[in-house]
């Protein structure tokens, strides 16, 4: 296995993780989950800017070096930060269960097509900065089955998944983890006004 695909497993096991947060909220409470995500933002923020300078913080700095795409080096790496303001956006603005699909859609559809895009992607769709068919398929079919297995009309699960990957198919960059998540809970809100 190359060095580009382990980290780029890294990075997506560890953007997977957010996936926890719906069953946090629920444990803990949202408004302490908000706490624990805003917090988590600023920890990592901190981190980020103690290892630009020099002064790397233990375990976070490591994983963040560890994980970071070669776009990323020498800069600030973001992809935590917007990961953290999607999941915690989703909470602030949208009820259970279009919170919990959001930030599912957000862990596991943006989280798998970037590793089944780099694994078996070779056709990449025009205008979206390199994404791939098999990348969008599977972020397709991960959304399909987050959104089957909570909502109660399949058809619903079927737009929400269409939707999702239109999302997720734009060339956004790391600011996907904001706009998937938003995209996503606002679609399960307006199927729940229809």
């Amino acid at each position: 296995m190359g060095y580009d695909l382990q980290r780029e497993l890294l990075r997506k096991t560890i953007h997977m993780l957010i996936a926890l947060v719906p069953t946090i909220a629920v444990m803990i409470g949202v408004g302490p989950a908000i706490a624990l995500l805003a917090s988590g933002i600023i920890v990592y923020t901190y981190a980020e800017v103690q290892r630009l300078n020099g002064h790397p913080v233990f375990l976070i700095s490591r994983l963040t070096q560890m994980a970071s795409r070669e776009r990323d080096f020498g800069h600030f790496v973001l992809g935590p930060v917007s990961l953290g303001l999607g999941a915690l956006l989703a909470l602030l603005f949208y009820p259970y269960p279009a919170a919990a699909l959001a930030i599912y859609a957000l862990a596991f559809g943006d989280g798998i097509s970037s590793v089944v895009g780099k694994l078996f992607g070779r056709i990449r769709i025009p205008g979206t900065g390199g994404k791939t068919v098999a990348g969008s398929l599977s972020c397709f079919v991960a959304i399909l089955a987050a959104g089957s297995a909570m909502l109660h009309n399949p058809m619903d699960a079927v737009i929400i998944a269409v939707f999702g990957t239109a999302i997720e198919a734009l060339p956004s960059k790391d600011f996907d983890n904001i706009l998937l998540p938003m995209g996503v809970g606002l679609m399960v809100q307006v199927l729940a006004i229809i």
